[in-house]
């Protein structure tokens, strides 16, 4: 891996000149105008402070950044992760989710050592969709406190909601900081596109916000994101503070659930903006980089990062031509905290709130949910509202399994459907081929989909009825080329009902059996009891056989 890594590294600096180191330069200033908004509001959203978002942009972009599986992606705190990390901060501290996260970076590294991330490929689209959409909600519900300025009390969103109608909390909104909030909200939306690729919304409502507050209003008016160190470390760092020791084994669990949406987010954003790009991810490379960013961004006092479509694509548009932009980027954070940190003190917290709300409606796939309803894929219906659902009401990891086994099982249920259809002789496909003209007394039953003990029931219907006419049908072909698999319970079935249509003068033939279901046969000792003469490669053959019988009968 050390090896392709240098590889990759001086194919991906080859040539680079005094252009390329400008186009780098631009870029990562631009990524960190979209990054610094985004890194207070996740960082407050995360259950920790506005200084602990921007040390996780600052270490990601670099740590992390360097030592990427691509040259284009560009990590830090993320919706999705403060997601989680505000419930395991409702129940642990700030030290927990520390903890937590250094955890979570050795998960990383031991998964990529597993290669576990090519088992990333297999969640289904719709699971995807869901995943972030419960996300985007669990954002939102996480920003009513902030945005209308009252108190809930709970250690998960639906607990918190339930607060204010038990009266545990209190629901009665700040107006004013619902006026920041509504500002910022509505600067987002009416701010034109063409715009953003120079100054980002987000960043236009903060500014905008921020002016309005130290213009107007005297501190405490609404509540403020509060002082911002000049330090890359923070007071609750595990350098100052120390592991949560007491809690550790308690802590395993949510560890796996950062580790697994860290792997989900960093490979899936990889995979998308690697087609931007034109390049390709190292996956496990790309899980070592999170799980050593992960390990020293704790250390610091940051909360964990994973890759930000948002902000790679951003850097990708921008022009940036090296992995250098993550660390200009970076850069650019730390001149923003030193310089800075005293004017963003002032910045509203309902401010920040409009912008994460905003950014959960945008982070919603919604041509993907259109396409998903509108053309009424009712599985990938089910897979999107089940895995939405229990993203919401459950834990990260238990979502994404519940996603899954749903659509396990809906491809299972689709999958093992036996089609059973029955139809007469074609005789223009005949013609030419077999003696006779009149095939009155043939039927063929094609069969396709996997016979066992779920699905037999339809086949051993389909031919039941036919037995019932006997007067009418003496010979039935049956074409199984269709059926992949088989079990010896459906064939004991079978067999039972192919001697009882027998003495109703019901002669059953098999053709076009596949190579499994045939030995399958031959170990049950199916084919050897009903016969060999009765088993032919296809219908035709079949018709032909049966008519010599016959021939020679008569």
């Amino acid at each position: 891996m050390i090896k392709k890594y240098i590889g990759d590294l001086k194919t991906e600096f080859r040539g680079y000149n005094g252009k390329k180191l400008t186009q780098d330069l631009m870029a990562g200033l631009t990524v960190a105008a979209v990054a610094l908004p985004l890194a207070l509001a996740f960082g407050v959203s995360s259950g920790a402070d506005a200084a602990s978002g921007l040390v996780t942009a600052i270490i990601a972009g670099i740590v992390i950044g360097v030592l990427s599986g691509a040259s284009y992606q560009i990590s830090g705190p993320t919706g999705a992760m403060a997601a989680i990390l505000l419930s395991v901060s409702a129940k642990f501290g700030i030290t927990g989710v520390l903890t937590a996260g250094f955890l979570s970076g050795a998960i990383l590294i031991v998964a990529a050592v597993c290669k576990v991330g090519k088992l990333v490929s297999y969640l289904p689209a719709p699971v995807i969709t869901g995943f972030t959409s419960g996300i985007a909600i669990i954002i939102a519900l996480g920003q009513i406190d902030n945005f209308f300025g009252t108190r809930s009390v709970g250690e998960n969103q639906i607990e918190k909601i339930g607060s204010y109608f038990s009266g545990v909390g209190s629901f009665s909104p700040n107006w004013w900081a619902v006026m920041f909030g509504g500002l910022v909200v509505l600067i987002m939306v009416i701010y034109p596109k063409k715009w953003n690729a120079v100054v980002p919304s987000s960043l236009v409502g903060i500014i905008v916000a921020l002016i309005v507050n130290m213009l107007f209003f005297e501190q405490g008016t609404v509540a403020e994101v509060g002082a911002i160190p000049s330090s890359l470390v923070t007071d609750d760092s595990i350098i100052r503070k120390g592991f949560d020791f007491e809690n550790i084994t308690s802590l395993i669990m949510p560890a796996v659930s950062i580790a697994a949406l860290g792997m989900i987010e960093s490979l899936l954003c990889g995979a998308s903006a690697g087609k931007m790009k034109g390049e390709r991810l190292d996956a496990s490379r790309e899980l070592v980089a999170q799980g050593i960013g992960n390990m020293v961004i704790p250390l610091l006092g940051g909360v964990p990062a994973t890759a930000a479509i948002a902000r790679t694509s951003v850097a990708i548009k921008s022009g940036g031509q090296t992995r250098l932009v993550s660390v200009f980027h970076s850069a650019v954070l730390i001149l923003s905290m030193f310089l800075l940190g005293g004017v963003m003190s002032r910045i509203p917290m309902a401010a920040l709130a409009g912008v994460l709300m905003v950014t959960a409606f945008r982070m919603n796939d919604w041509a993907a949910i259109k396409s998903i309803f509108k053309k009424k894929f009712k599985s990938s219906i089910m897979q999107y509202v089940i895995t939405m659902i229990a993203t919401v009401v459950f834990d990260l990891t238990i979502a994404i399994v519940i996603g899954v086994v749903a659509a396990m099982l809906v491809f299972i249920v689709k999958s093992c459907e036996l089609r059973v259809v029955s139809s007469d002789i074609d005789e223009s496909k005949l013609e030419g081929k077999v003696k006779s003209g009149h095939h009155e007394e043939f039927k063929v039953v094609y069969v396709s989909g996997p016979l066992f003990f779920g699905t037999q029931e339809k086949l051993i219907s389909a031919l039941t009825e036919l037995g019932n006419n006997a007067d009418v049908t003496t010979q039935v072909v049956l074409s199984m080329r269709g059926v992949p698999t088989a079990d010896d319970v459906s064939l004991s079935e079978l067999e039972g009902l192919y001697n009882s249509l027998r003495e109703k003068g019901v002669q059953i033939s098999f053709t076009g059996v596949q190579s499994a279901v045939s030995e399958m046969m031959d170990r049950a000792g199916f084919r050897k009891r009903i016969g060999e003469e009765h088993f032919y490669w296809d219908v035709i053959a079949a018709i032909k056989a049966l008519e010599s019988k016959e021939f020679q009968e008569a």
